[in-house]
């Protein structure tokens, strides 16, 4: 296996950061600091060497620092799958009459995206805006859910993109009332085909994760859980061909052209599929425990996904951890440090109390930040 690691990370104009730096030594990275100092902006930055738009989901205007000239950098010399590379995202000064647009270099040549990151390095990350998860909406679940896979097949959220695109376009066709029947069975066509490419790589990664949760059951100091996709697509391409849930879906499309027109959107397809969890201890849906076990819980799945994305990639992937450790009592934080030392991962964790990074031991690294500086302890 191969672990993600970042030696050097520069960021530049970035949110808080004019211009600031550090290098690390160490697989466990704290950042310690006051509530605002930046620290979750660091790890913001970090997430951006990887397809889609970070942990925040901001867009690309919103990250530059507003006393800047509108642009923004992000740097970073990695250690992954193809050895030592330089990898390095950002925009340059927006331009009224022109679209902002991302820019991803390798070793300072200009790659096609930011999927070409995924050769080099994977990341997964856990944020306290997850805690909601369970009890939230099920396009936040789909949309975490889909960063799972990312982080397993890089292309994913290019396809997924390319769905929504594709949808969007039957959407606004069938809002006129002649429209083309032939154009509309071409989009549906390749519809079709977007649609059962997302919903096989998340029906592949769902049933390797579930598998990977239950063989883990007894391994872990974090509770387990049972997890499925409530999406009929999903689940048909478990038995049916991809040709045969293509065709199927062609069809439902087809069928459901009035339906959807007088309700402005497709209203059948994994666009619209869910992530089941259960609480597997207890045996009850995630969203009836209580809101520790959810949290338990959530990091016991990170867990478990950073060890697929290990067996499946090849490539240990980086953790990015915000304040997580500030929730858990002594003694489960004590087992999280030491399931992730076990994973062989670089973790990158904040918090704002330097205690609760005791126990990283001598082989970890602290660094104070404060008004967008970052200083080695």
């Amino acid at each position: 296996m191969t672990p993600s690691r970042i030696h050097r990370l520069t960021l530049t104009h970035f949110r808080n950061y004019r211009a600031a730096g550090l290098e690390t030594r160490a697989d466990m990275v704290a950042l310690v600091g006051p509530n605002g100092a930046g620290k979750t902006n660091c790890l913001e930055a970090i997430s951006f060497l990887s397809p889609g738009r970070g942990l925040r989901r901001a867009t690309l205007e919103d990250v530059a620092d507003n006393q800047g000239d509108g642009s923004w950098a992000v740097s970073a010399q990695v250690e992954g799958a193809l050895g030592l590379s330089t990898l390095g995202t950002g925009i340059d000064t927006p331009q009224a009459d022109q679209p902002v647009t991302r820019r991803a270099r390798i070793d300072r040549e200009p790659a096609v995206s930011a999927t070409a990151f995924g050769d080099h390095i994977r990341m997964v990350w856990l944020t306290p805006a997850m805690d909601g998860l369970f009890m939230g909406a099920a396009s936040e679940r789909r949309r975490f859910f889909d960063r799972l896979v990312l982080a397993i097949d890089s292309a994913h959220s290019s396809r997924v993109s390319a769905l929504e695109r594709s949808l969007r376009s039957r959407n606004r066709l069938l809002e006129v009332r002649n429209y083309d029947d032939h154009w509309c069975s071409a989009i549906e066509r390749e519809t079709a085909e977007l649609a059962v490419a997302v919903a096989a790589s998340r029906g592949q990664t769902a049933a390797r994760l579930a598998e990977m949760l239950r063989a883990r059951t007894e391994a872990s100091s974090f509770p387990s859980a049972r997890l499925a996709l409530d999406g009929w697509m999903e689940n048909a391409l478990v038995g049916e061909s991809a040709t045969a849930v293509e065709d199927r879906y062609r069809r439902i499309l087809r069928d459901n052209r009035q339906r959807d027109a007088i309700a402005g959107r497709t209203t059948d397809g994994p666009h619209l599929t869910d992530l089941q969890v259960v609480y597997a201890p207890k045996g009850v849906p995630a969203r009836d425990a209580s809101t520790g076990e959810q949290k338990a819980l959530l990091i016991g799945l990170v867990l478990a996904h950073a060890t697929l994305v290990a067996e499946m990639t090849g490539i240990v992937p980086l953790l990015l951890l915000d304040e997580v450790v500030a929730h858990l009592d002594p003694n489960r934080r004590a087992a999280l440090f030491d399931e992730l030392q076990k994973l062989g991962a670089q973790v990158w964790l904040t918090g704002a109390d330097p205690a609760a990074f005791i126990e990283i031991g001598a082989g970890g690294q602290i660094f104070d930040v404060e008004n967008g500086q970052v200083t080695a302890r």
